[in-house]
């Protein structure tokens, strides 16, 4: 898992570093902050967008990927699984590659499962001791991952070994996975745990109980159509039926059961119907048909290696020896029997110290490794507080640097503008100076043509008066009679012709005295 989002931070990284490259190396953008600002940000953005849409990609991928072994390893387990009652060697084989595959992808559940399976192997190879190894193991997975579910398969599975030796160890695993496939609804493991009850009160010899939770597995596994759980219904109902001595009813519902369970190649189910068979036969004092299922159920036990079949098929044999007279085959079969139970016997005590001593070995175990998950978990919490409050020194370093960075800059800034602004005063100040001697220089310039102007003016006057003088007293002359009209008029055309150059020269220099200025 860890694999996965490390590979796609990566590939993420390296994408965003491709597409961001020829932006930060080739492209450069001019303009006001503003813009400059926006550019960037929307450049920033686009990159964004794109790491994100590349991690989810590869995400998606990944996780299809992941989804698909998965799919695998609950195939390899459900297929394990159904080997159980044919073939418990190839169900460790594909158990084992199942539990290699889900630990590759970390697939919690299935590592779980698989050793449950595995468990089941060895089970029925009546190996308990490896069995509870993988059990516990499974167990363990589960509680971790929260799944009750798979925890009560795995209780009802340790219950089952100790089926034979410790009725009340039995009965106290089944009922706590009893309760939890009530909670959780798990109708298959319900029916399972009710067969399972059945076989321990057909060994308590309480054969009504027995048949009345063998009934109630049956309706189950009816409803929920699992035609194997049905085959070992109607075996251990004729079991029932055969301890009542009720054998013709107990041999169709064996027969029926050892039909079925060849067509479904169920062989440890096979070798264990034809126990009972045999014992019906021998009951029946039909020899032939009873050695014939004898001889097949004791192929179909070394077919699936169980030595606990083997030995339940020698006392069977040694039973119908007896009941047949042939007393020296029996008694050689009893001696063999006799030490075979007497090894039995021990093996029975020693596995069961075994069982407790790796269920307390695991206790222990379990108890040390909470404590290290613990204190791992507390170094965790101590190791990611410094690592967080390193991170914010840092951030926080990084700001204060940036900040003296931003006032430096600024400063910098302000004493350029401050320079700039003085440089320009003073250029303003040169430009004022200069003004103001030009000024000056045109004010000067003035008073002296306004004297001129006004020196000019009085002495124009003084021509304008003259030519008027002269003209009132022509009309003075005139209206006494005292000159010639046509004198007069000439006279009088000379005074207006003076005036009126002199009013011309008047005007031309005021004109040119308004242009100067």
């Amino acid at each position: 898992m860890h694999f996965f989002f490390f590979k796609n931070i990566f590939l993420v990284l390296y994408e965003t570093f491709l597409f961001v490259v020829p932006y930060t190396t080739n492209y450069f953008y001019f303009g006001s902050p503003f813009e400059i600002y926006y550019f960037y940000l929307m450049k920033f953005k686009s990159v964004f967008l794109y790491s994100l849409l590349c991690f989810l990609l590869n995400v998606s991928f990944n996780a299809s990927g992941a989804a698909l072994d998965s799919t695998d390893v609950i195939a390899l387990n459900k297929k394990a699984y159904n080997n159980r009652l044919t073939n418990p060697a190839e169900l460790i084989t594909q158990a084992n590659k199942a539990l290699a595959l889900a630990t590759k992808i970390g697939y919690v559940n299935g590592m779980a499962e698989a050793n449950r399976v595995i468990g089941i192997g060895y089970y029925y190879q009546t190996k308990q001791v490896e069995a509870l190894k993988y059990y516990l193991v499974a167990q363990k997975i589960y509680q971790d991952a929260n799944n009750q579910d798979g925890v009560a398969k795995v209780t009802n599975n340790i219950g089952n070994l100790y089926r034979e030796s410790d009725y009340d160890e039995a009965i106290k695993n089944y009922e706590s996975a009893l309760n939890v496939a009530l909670k959780v609804k798990d109708e298959d493991l319900i029916a399972t745990i009710y067969l399972n009850f059945g076989s321990i009160y057909y060994r308590k010899k309480n054969l009504n109980k027995a048949l009345e939770y063998y009934e109630m597995s049956n309706v189950l596994f009816k409803k929920l159509n699992n035609t194997v759980n049905l085959i070992q219904c109607l075996q251990n109902k004729g079991v029932i039926y055969y301890n009542q001595n009720k054998l013709d009813t107990a041999l169709v519902l064996l027969l029926q059961a050892n039909a079925q369970a060849k067509e479904k190649d169920l062989n440890t189910a096979v070798a264990s119907i034809n126990l009972t068979l045999t014992s019906i036969f021998i009951a029946k004092n039909q020899f032939d048909k009873a050695e014939h299922y004898l001889e097949e159920g004791l192929n179909y036990a070394t077919l699936v290696n169980s030595d606990k079949l083997k030995y339940d098929y020698k006392l069977t044999r040694f039973q119908l020896e007896s009941k047949r007279k042939n007393y020296q085959v029996a008694l050689s079969l009893l001696y063999e029997i006799y030490r075979a139970d007497s090894i039995k016997n021990h093996t029975d005590v020693s596995n069961s110290l075994k069982l407790l001593k790796e269920q307390t070995k695991q206790e222990e175990n379990e108890h040390n490794n909470e404590m290290m998950l613990a204190q791992r978990s507390r170094d965790r919490i101590l190791f990611w507080s410094t690592v967080l409050v390193a991170g914010l020194l840092v951030v926080l370093v990084i700001l204060l640097i940036n900040n003296v960075n931003r006032k430096a800059k600024t400063n910098q800034d302000l004493t350029r503008l401050n320079e700039k602004i003085t440089e320009q005063k003073e250029n303003l100040n040169q430009i004022n100076h200069h003004l103001e001697e030009i000024i000056d220089d045109r004010t000067k310039d003035l008073q002296i043509k306004n004297k001129k102007l006004a020196d000019y003016s009085l002495h124009l006057s003084h021509q304008i008066r003259g030519p008027i003088a002269t003209l009132k007293g022509l009309l003075n002359l005139e209206k006494d009679n005292l000159i010639e009209q046509d004198e007069c008029i000439k006279l009088m055309n000379k005074c207006v012709s003076e005036i009126d150059d002199n009013i011309i020269d008047m005007s031309g220099m005021l004109h040119e005295t308004s242009k100067k200025v």
